[in-house]
C-alpha cells in the first residue's frame, strides 16, 4: 500500500534529520535516515552558543520538557544549503553549511540583540526569507519578540536593529510560540499561547484564570475569549515588517500555524488550549478567516496541549502532537472539511513519571515533530522519555513505530531535515 502523501511507485532513498540538544553547551545532532525510516547518528556539531538545558524559561521549572514552548528552532533553507538553529540560553543563532552528504560545518553564531534577563534567554523560533536575505528570530518574552538578521551568501549573520512586538495596548506580556513565513513570502504569521506569563498556585499547578478588567474571571490563553491570537506582519522588499494586525484564530492558544502545500493561501492552526485544529485562509491583505474548530477526544483532561503540526505532502493529513497526552492525533483534510481519523494515531510513549502537563496528567512531553518530504515517516521528540521516535505512516493515517534513538533528557528542541 502507498503511504499517506507518497506518490505510487516512488522510491524512498532516505535522507537526513537534525535536532538540537539545547544543552548548556548546545549542539546539533545529525542523523542519517534509511529508506525504512530507521535513524543512525552521524555527528554532533557544537553550535557555539548556549541552550537553556533542562530549565524551562516560560514556567520557571528547573527541569521540564519543551523548554522553548515553541517550534521551528532548527530550520533548513529551501535550497538545502544552510541550516539555522537558535541558542535559547544566550539568545543567539548559529548558521551551518550543509555538505553533499548532509554533514554540517559551523559558519557563524551571533546574538539576536535581546539581552538575557535571568537564568536563560528565550530565542525560540525561526523563519527564513531567502529572497530578502533575512532570518527572523522569535523570542518568548518581549516587548522585542521578533528580531531580524541579514544572511549573506556565505551564511554570515548580521543582526539588525529593528524589533517588533506581538503585544497589544492591553496585553503587555504576551507569550508567542511559532513564527512562519507564508509560501509567497509576503507575510509573517506568529502564533501565541498566553496573554501573560504563567504563575503558579501554592501546589505548583498553573494559574490559567485571572481577574479581568471588570472583575470577572478571564482565561489567560490567547484568543480566548479575545479574537486576536494571531499576529500577522506584512514583509517589505528589504525584509523589514509592517504591522502587526491581530487576527482571530478561531481557537484558544493558536500555538502552531502551518501552511498547506498546494493551497498556499490556506493554513492549519494547532490549538494548544482549543484541543484541536482549525483550517483557515489568509487573504492578500493578511486578514484571516477561519473554519470551525475540530477537536479530539478530551476525556483524559483539558487542555490536551495540541501544539505541533505536520502536513502531509498532498495536504490530505495533518499529524498533531498532544503534549499533555504523550501521543499524536491524525486529522484528514477534504476540501474545506477537517475530520479526526486517528485519535490517538500511535501508542502513548511514557516518560519517567516526573512531569505533569497543564491538565495534570503524567506526560513524556512530546514536542517538535517532522514529516519526511515523501510523507512516509514522521519523527517525534519525547523529551521526558529521552527518545526520538520514528513512525511509518500508514494509508489510514495511523502511525507504526519503526525506530527509536536516545536523546538528552528533557532539553532537546527542533527537528528539520530532508
Amino acid at each position: 500500500m502507498t503511504p499517506v502523501g507518497a506518490t505510487a511507485g516512488a522510491s524512498a532513498p532516505g535522507g537526513h534529520l537534525y535536532v538540537q540538544t539545547n544543552e548548556i553547551r548546545n549542539a546539533v545532532i545529525h542523523y542519517t535516515r534509511s529508506a525504512d525510516g530507521t535513524l543512525e547518528e552521524s555527528e554532533r556539531i557544537l553550535t557555539g552558543g548556549a541552550g537553556s538545558g533542562v530549565f524551562k524559561p516560560i514556567s520557571g521549572q528547573a527541569s521540564a520538557p519543551n523548554a522553548f514552548e515553541g517550534a521551528a528552532s532548527v530550520i533548513i533553507s529551501p535550497d538545502r544549503a544552510l541550516l539555522f538553529a537558535t541558542n535559547g540560553g544566550d539568545n543567539s543563532v548559529s548558521s551551518f553549511r550543509i555538505g553533499p552528504g548532509g554533514q554540517l560545518r559551523l559558519l557563524d553564531v551571533k546574538r539576536t540583540g535581546n539581552l538575557v534577563d535571568g537564568a536563560s534567554g528565550t530565542a525560540k523560533s525561526l523563519a527564513y526569507a531567502p529572497a530578502r536575505s533575512t532570518l527572523y528570530v522569535l523570542h518568548s518574552f518581549g516587548p522585542a519578540h521578533l528580531r531580524a538578521m541579514t544572511v549573506d551568501k556565505h551564511g554570515t549573520l548580521t543582526p539588525r536593529p529593528e524589533r517588533y512586538t506581538v503585544n497589544t495596548a492591553e496585553k503587555l506580556g504576551r507569550i508567542p510560540t511559532t513564527v512562519v513565513l507564508s509560501p509567497d513570502g509576503t507575510f509573517l504569521v506568529v502564533g501565541t499561547t498566553f496573554d501573560q506569563l504563567l504563575t503558579a498556585n501554592p501546589d505548583g499547578s498553573p494559574v490559567l484564570w485571572v481577574d479581568g478588567p471588570d472583575g470577572t474571571p478571564k482565561l489567560i490563553a490567547s484568543n480566548a475569549p479575545d479574537p486576536d491570537g494571531l499576529a500577522v506582519f506584512a514583509v517589505r522588499e528589504d525584509g523589514t515588517l509592517d504591522g502587526p494586525s491581530f487576527e482571530d484564530a478561531g481557537c484558544g492558544s493558536p500555538f502552531y500555524p502551518a501552511f498547506l502545500h498546494d493551497r498556499p493561501d490556506h493554513l492549519v492552526i494547532g490549538a494548544a488550549v482549543g484541543d484541536g485544529v482549525v483550517l483557515a485562509r489568509i487573504d492578500s491583505e493578511g486578514h484571516i478567516t477561519t473554519g470551525p474548530l475540530v477537536r479530539i477526544d478530551t476525556s483524559a483532561g483539558t487542555p490536551s496541549e495540541l501544539c505541533w503540526l505536520a502536513v502531509s505532502p498532498d495536504d490530505g493529513f495533518v499529524f498533531a502532537t498532544n503534549f499533555g497526552y504523550s501521543s499524536i492525533s491524525t486529522f484528514k483534510i477534504e476540501g474545506n472539511v477537517v475530520s479526526v481519523v486517528q485519535d490517538p494515531a500511535c501508542e502513548k510513549v511514557p516518560g519517567d513519571g516526573t512531569f505533569r502537563a497543564l491538565n495534570g496528567t503524567v506526560s513524556s512531553g512530546p514536542s517538535d515533530n517532522w514529516l519526511a518530504p515523501d510523507g512516509n515517516h514522521l519523527y517525534q521528540i519525547y523529551g521526558n522519555a529521552s527518545k526520538l521516535v520514528g513512525y511509518a505512516v500508514r494509508p489510514d493515517g495511523a502511525l507504526e513505530e519503526v525506530t527509536s534513538v536516545r536523546i538528552p533528557y528533557n532539553s532537546p528542541q527542533g527537528l528539520a531535515g530532508f
